[in-house]
């Protein structure tokens, strides 16, 4: 995505309401993925790519110690947990506000002998008291579709950043990929609670004489 072809609204911060924006969407999406995974084997989707979690993982693994604890912020299928998981990364946990996506995820898990990790269904846009003590926070699209929200996202995102930021150690990393926002638009929209850290290179390509991302990946540390 080119830095200035984002559909901007409101100074650049809010994009067109969307259905990917919403809990009906996902639950239709991983009631879909979970038939054809008990049917077919089929773990569906691995978000922006496996290359996106390779590069992750690759910045964990140079960065983080595997006894931290990490928490994946809309897991979905759960791939990157057993990717984690399989790095030897020990005290993981995943979150989605689909009760369908953490009823594959689970599923998954199971069928890969990572059945001890922690799942949990949670809005992340309302009140997450009982998280805590967080090395580690993902977000691979989630902040995407909150952004996508139809009702109140401005609010929704703001709350969500919130809520990372104090699940987080004082120390604690914000890893952000995003396919909707650039990297100098992440770090605008986040930085009340959150400074720049880092950003992993991503793919790159050129139009019209301009130098753009197909999609960003950032990493913040808390203030």
């Amino acid at each position: 995505m080119m830095e200035d072809s984002s559909i901007e609204q409101d100074n650049g911060d809010n994009l067109q309401p969307s259905e990917l924006g919403t809990k009906e969407y996902w639950n239709a999406v991983y009631e879909r993925d979970k038939v054809n995974y008990e049917n077919h084997g089929d773990v569906g989707e691995v978000w922006f790519g496996e290359d996106s979690e390779l590069r992750i993982l690759r910045w964990l693994q140079m960065n983080v110690d595997v006894e931290k604890r990490i928490i994946d912020l809309g897991c979905g299928n759960g791939m990157m947990l057993v990717e984690l998981a399989r790095e030897g990364y020990k005290e993981l946990t995943g979150t989605d506000y689909s009760r369908k996506a953490i009823d594959l995820c689970k599923n998954i898990l199971q069928s890969q002998s990572f059945d001890k990790i922690k799942l949990m269904v949670l809005d992340l846009t309302e009140d997450c008291h009982n998280l805590r003590n967080f090395n580690v926070a993902l977000d691979k699209g989630t902040y995407d579709a909150i952004s996508l929200n139809p009702d109140n996202a401005t609010a929704k995102k703001k709350k969500y950043i919130k809520n990372v930021s104090e699940m987080l150690t004082t120390d604690g990393f914000f890893i952000v990929t995003s396919c909707n926002w650039t990297e100098k638009e992440l770090i605008r929209q986040i930085s009340s609670e959150f400074n720049h850290f880092q950003t992993i290179p991503t793919p790159s390509f050129s139009f019209g004489g301009k130098v753009g991302n197909i999609i960003s990946s950032v990493v913040f540390k808390k203030k």
